[in-house]
This record gives C-alpha cells, structure tokens and sequence, in this order.
C-alpha cells in the first residue's frame, strides 16, 4: 500500500507559525508577570504569616500539591495553606464516615463547607489570594498566566484518551476560562468543556479577555469558595 504524503498547505503552515509566535509571546509575558507577582508576594506573605502566627498557628504557611503539568509531567504548585495542618487525614475520616460528602468529594473534587478551612483561610479562598504563591511556578515555566487550571493526577479520568491529551498539550494556568466563567459555579463536566474550549480557540486576544473577565470574578467574588 502506498503512504499518502503529508503536506503542509500555505494556509497550515500560516497557522501554525502564527500559534507558535504567540507561544512565544505568551511565555515572555509570563515571565514579566511572574517577576511582578512575586514581587508582592514577599509582603503578602509577611503579612499572613503574622495573621496566622497571631491565630496561634506556627505551622508553614505555604502548602504544596503535586500536580499535571504540560505534557502529563509531574509539577509541584505553590498555594499558602488554607485548611488546617492535618488536612488529608481529617478528609479520610470524613469520607470514610459520610457517604454523602464521599459521593460530592469523588463527583466535583470539593465539598461545600469544608470544616477542615481555617479562618483565614476562607478569607484567602474567597479574594484569590491563597493562589498567589503560584507566580512562582508560573516564572519557573510549570505553569503560565493563562491556561487551563491544573489538577492532581486522578482527575485525568474525567477526560477521555482524545481529551487528556489535547488538556496535557498546554502548560496549566493560574487562571483560565474555566476559572474566568463560573470556577466552583459550574459542574466538573462543564468545567472539562470550558478548558478545551480554551486549548482550541488559543489566541493573545482571548487571553487578554480572559485576563479581565478574572478581575470582575475576582471583585465580584463569582464561584469563589
């Protein structure tokens, strides 16, 4: 049998080149941004650590989460620490002794109400904060600006062979489409459909969107929890 042979069309490889000029800009930009963010970083970070201390927890701060990053690699994010120190086994034991909580858990990877949130914590939750630490990754180059948010290794079961390897195609973001139109608002399958939708329309300009479309949820603390 004969190969057929591959060729790039004028129009293809237009495309292409253009997809790979904003790539390129796209990651200077994260850089700059990265630099900036962890600039204000430093003092954000005084200052919850005085909070925290003064709520009389000396535990770190920060929590770090083993995450999938761009190409199904394992990567690392930052977050400053939101729930108490001993979260995972207190989530083990609620899911071990609630089936309803278990069943919620599994379907939307969060629960409503979560007693294992500290004071401060939902404070940090709630004005985005707590994602702050993440400029560090995003100037490292596990993460960007702008992408789909990442998640933790078994969430890949939620998107099908085609899916899981078009969503590991691009570096995860602090912020994306999903997160600019709903985040915790929105069912875990329409999340899948909102962070494809953005890997499929990639442009500078729906970035630029995006960006802006964070700042109103942000302020307007839409599907903040």
């Amino acid at each position: 049998m004969q190969e057929k042979e591959f060729v790039m069309t004028d129009e293809k490889i237009k495309v292409v080149s253009a997809r790979y000029i904003q790539c390129i800009v796209k990651r200077f930009f994260d850089i700059f941004v990265g630099l900036i963010g962890i600039f204000f970083l430093i003092p954000i970070t005084i200052l919850v650590k005085l909070i925290t201390v003064c709520s009389g927890d000396f535990h770190s701060i920060f929590f770090k989460q083993k995450r999938l990053g761009r190409y199904g690699e394992f990567i690392y994010i930052y977050k400053f620490r939101t729930m108490v120190p001993n979260a995972e086994e207190v989530l083990q034991k609620w899911l071990q002794d609630n089936e309803d909580i278990r069943d919620e858990y599994y379907r939307n990877r969060k629960i409503e109400n979560d007693p294992r949130i500290t004071k401060i914590g939902k404070i940090l939750r709630v004005t985005s904060l707590d994602e702050f630490p993440q400029f560090i990754n995003i100037f490292k180059g596990d993460m960007s600006f702008i992408g789909p948010r990442p998640i933790v290794p078994d969430e890949i079961e939620n998107y099908n062979k085609a899916q899981a390897r078009k969503f590991l195609s691009m570096r995860p973001g602090l912020t994306g489409y999903w997160a600019a139109n709903g985040r915790n608002n929105v069912s875990y399958d329409e999340r899948v459909r909102l962070e494809l939708y953005y890997i499929d329309h990639f442009s500078l300009w729906l970035d630029i969107k995006i960006i802006f479309s964070t700042i109103i949820s942000v302020f307007r603390r839409t599907g903040a929890k």
